[in-house]
């Protein structure tokens, strides 16, 4: 609310209110107004009024207090709240650990049983590669073209000539030795089959020990009666089983808990019988002659530490191939679907298992008996013990062979056959040369740079000899025959060691060789006998899938190539520790001057996935 009044300046007014005092004066037309608000001159004529401003006059202003946050240190109290809470999570953490390990342990110890053998099949012994004439006729003017220049076009042609002659006759005798090589295998494999039908001890042993070299339990055939197999498996040791179980507390938590007497027991009773259900599944499948096995058990005493027999007793295969083997309890049907079972691990009349573990007697069973007596090793105390036995069943796994497995398919060289079916001549006749000169020394070759290419001369697309040399770790060479775009035609047009030979022999692979402190693998490609669907030859190597390597495994790796005039080329790929597979160079089809060449390129790239990709890479289906 406001109020006036006058005073006794003429013209002259003061107002007070909330906001202040202000004075005006003047008349209507040309009045000012001082104090609180600023200094205004208004004008007003009839019902026109108007105002502005004389000056800056005071202004509200509004300041603005930064706060500013203030840090709070934690307190100790808080500070070991936190830190029980972290150790609270790590330990849940472990605990969870140790029961999922303890959980997949008691799985995989009782679930062996589970298991699908697929029965044994006669053999199929894979038939010799397919050659074709292109591939003869390159072999042959390879051979004769040997040492002729470019520019010696008599002897070259009178060169090819002889080639066409010769190229029939050294496909049919290469084509008739392979057919008889093959036969002489296929007889083999049939006498093999043959002889495990019909329980020959030697043959039946040798499959089913190989069969058992893998399971978790080893196992051993030691003989053959008729259709009866012998068999000795080494079961683990109760006092290896952990001391902890997976428990739940009374508010619901889970939590380890010690594993009692009673439950070791049936875990370990339990894992036995899925490994005798699965030893005799799988030796059954091996030998399809064999109608019943007698197996027994050995392992270690918990109290006394010496081996002996906990179980034994005979299985028919009948009895075997009809029990429901679906859950883990199904294992302990061991000891209902055998004959005259024995076994160390009994049931009291209220259902609790037998506390002690003991070796059972052997001496009413003459096999086990004398099994036992001529497994003794001397322990100076005397006592007949299984040490020997324990040992060899230990010990029973595959053995990787000392040297390459032979090549029963390898061909041979178009001089070899030559030298062979030629008539020896004279001494004092002259004589023409058989044998290709040896390939020049490596340090002649041409060495190439990543990316680089060059034109193979004319010697080379009649036949090249391709060598990669390494050391370190385990490689293999691959070839892929490959249209324009880099794809495989067809699944034959990758050559590698389960398919060593496409294209009726143009390319192929000629087995793996130790040299010195490395290993070379080498192949043999005739670019002229290729079909016209095949536009590219890559060259790969591919680390093994077993060792999980990289190619930074590899060193002096190197890849060489050579041809009968005696050009010869060589590239070093990276050794990137980041691939598993590699193409090391390409081969491809181009046109130069209007002329058809084969060019050579140096690559040096790889996949991370190894053979898989590569194989994906260049259209191979690999599912």
């Amino acid at each position: 609310m406001a109020f006036g009044f006058r005073v006794g300046v003429p013209g002259m007014s003061v107002r007070v209110s909330t906001r202040g005092v202000r004075t005006s004066m003047g008349p209507r037309a040309a009045r000012i107004s001082m104090g609180s608000g600023g200094t205004r001159l208004s004008s007003g004529v009839g019902p026109f009024y108007a105002s502005s401003s004389l000056g800056q006059g005071r202004r509200r202003t509004s300041t603005s207090r930064t706060t500013r946050s203030r840090s709070v240190a934690p307190s100790g109290a808080q500070l070991e709240r936190a830190r029980r809470q972290a150790e609270r999570a790590q330990q849940e953490a472990e605990r969870d650990a140790a029961i999922s390990q303890l959980q997949e342990l008691r799985r995989q110890t009782t679930s062996v049983h589970l298991q699908s053998f697929t029965p044994a099949r006669p053999p199929v012994v894979p038939g010799p590669p397919q050659l074709g004439l292109a591939w003869a006729l390159a072999e042959a003017q390879a051979h004769y073209l040997t040492g002729l220049g470019v520019f010696a076009r008599t002897e070259r042609a009178a060169a090819k000539r002889r080639a066409e002659e010769d190229a029939p006759a050294y496909l049919a005798a290469e084509e008739a030795r392979l057919h008889a090589v093959h036969g002489r295998l296929a007889n083999e494999a049939d006498q093999w089959w043959q002889a495990l039908l019909t329980n020959d001890e030697d043959a039946v042993c040798e499959a089913v020990n190989y069969a058992f070299c893998d399971n978790p339990a080893a196992g051993c055939a030691v003989g053959v009666d008729g259709p009866v197999l012998s068999v000795v498996m080494r079961q683990q040791d109760i006092d290896t089983l952990p001391g902890q179980t997976p428990g739940i507390t009374s508010s619901g938590r889970p939590t380890l808990k010690t594993l009692s007497k009673r439950d070791r027991t049936l875990w370990w009773l339990t894992s036995m019988g899925s490994n005798i259900i699965a030893t005799l599944k799988e030796a059954f499948a091996v030998a399809p002659g064999i109608m019943a096995i007698d197996l027994a058990v050995l392992t270690r005493s918990p109290d006394t530490q010496r081996l002996g027999f906990v179980a034994y007793g005979r299985w028919t295969r009948q009895a075997t191939e009809a029990g429901p083997w679906r859950e883990t309890a199904d294992a302990l049907r061991f000891l209902d679907i055998g004959q005259d079972v024995a076994c160390s691990v009994t049931t009291t009349a209220s259902g609790n298992l037998s506390s002690t573990i003991k070796p059972l007697d052997t001496s009413r069973l003459p096999g086990l008996q004398s099994l036992l007596d001529h497994a003794q090793d001397d322990t100076g105390s005397g006592d007949a013990t299984l040490a020997d036995l324990d040992a060899d069943l230990r010990a029973n796994a595959p053995t990787a062979p000392s040297a390459p497995l032979p090549d029963h398919y390898r061909i041979r060289p178009f001089a070899e056959w030559k030298s062979q079916t030629t008539p020896r001549t004279p001494p004092s006749a002259p004589t023409t040369p058989t044998h290709a000169p040896a390939p020049p020394s490596r340090a002649a070759a041409t060495a190439l740079a990543p990316g680089q290419n060059l034109v193979l001369p004319e010697e080379a697309w009649q036949g090249l000899l391709i060598a990669f040399s390494f050391a370190g770790a385990d490689a293999d060479l691959t070839l892929f025959l490959t249209d324009t775009h880099g794809q495989v035609t067809c699944d034959e047009d990758f050559v590698f060691y389960h398919q060593p030979s496409a294209a009726q022999g143009a390319a192929r692979l000629l087995g793996k060789q130790t040299d010195g402190p490395h290993t070379v693998e080498r192949a043999a490609l005739h670019p002229a006998a290729l079909p016209a669907h095949v536009q590219r030859v890559t060259i790969a190597i591919n680390m093994d899938v077993d060792t999980g390597l990289t190619c930074g495994a590899l060193t002096h790796a190197a890849l060489y190539m050579d041809c009968a005039t005696g050009a010869a080329w060589t590239f070093k790929p990276p050794a990137d520790p980041d691939i598993r597979a590699m193409v090391i160079a390409e081969l491809y089809r181009h046109t130069t001057n209007g002329l058809p060449v084969w060019k050579l390129r140096a690559i040096g790239q790889g996949w991370a996935d190894g053979l898989d990709g590569l194989a994906r890479a260049h259209g191979v289906n690999v599912e």
